[in-house]
């Protein structure tokens, strides 16, 4: 794969390339419970909010609703919102399963000397609790989540990449993100990284190449190939030495 041979670091999302953190459960639930405390401060919700039934979207659409108010508000709904949404992902790191082969490729990208770190649009205390009880320990050296003052800094917007980058001290250009949504897309081409799409659905799969994404996998077993060709290609003698 060509992309590895120029890649100086890799950025992970955390829900889908590394674990699969809700196992299918809906978040609808936990989007009920922030609207509810919401209606307690700001009374009647825009439609958009009520309409929205995902943990992160309403993150979100609560944010945009605060920041499009003409008259100021309390941002009491929105800091017991964050405190909700970290709490659920809290509860379900316990119980997140591995992506297949991701402690595979995560060892082999280390090896080959990539610095690895997640960025996501979950909260960091959750991520670093999984990384800290389930393999492969120390590889990642940070994790850059979702701002707990300002929802709207979630992907697609880049803030969440743009540390990382700052962090590395690297371009853009030396970097790989790989994600399973469009958003993960749309914060790579912002930042500048490359950008390596992992989904099975092939509806996304197309949009991705369509936006322009620099490969789509269906798992991670050509990417650990491409890593293992890297590797072998760098341990063979060059001609002159031989």
């Amino acid at each position: 794969m060509r992309l590895l041979g120029s890649t100086r670091a890799v950025l992970f999302d955390f829900d889908g390339p590394v674990c699969d953190l809700f196992r299918g459960v809906p978040t609808a639930g936990v989007a009920k419970r922030v609207k509810r405390k919401a209606r307690r401060y700001w009374g009647t919700l825009d439609q958009d909010v009520e309409n929205c039934d995902d943990s992160h979207g309403i993150l979100r659409r609560l944010r945009d609703m605060y920041d499009r108010s003409p008259k100021p508000r309390g941002r009491r709904p929105l800091d017991e919102a964050e405190d909700i949404v970290s709490r659920q992902e809290s509860r379900a790191v316990r119980k997140a399963l591995p992506a297949p082969d991701v402690v595979v490729l995560v060892n082999l990208l280390f090896a080959l000397g990539m610095r690895l770190v997640i960025v996501s649009n979950n909260a960091e205390r959750p991520i670093e609790k999984y990384l800290s009880r389930t393999g492969p320990k120390g590889k990642f050296e940070k994790v850059f989540g979702r701002d707990p003052r300002n929802a709207g800094l979630m992907k697609p917007d880049p803030h969440c990449v743009n540390r990382a980058l700052a962090h590395l001290s690297l371009d853009g250009s030396a970097c790989l993100l790989i994600g399973d949504q469009l958003t993960d897309l749309q914060a790579a081409q912002a930042a500048g990284t490359g950008f390596l799409g992992y989904t099975r659905d092939t509806s996304r799969q197309r949009e991705m190449l369509e936006r322009g994404a620099d490969a789509v996998v269906t798992s991670y077993a050509p990417v650990i190939a491409a890593c293992r060709e890297l590797m072998a290609s760098r341990k063979a003698p060059s001609p002159a030495t031989r």
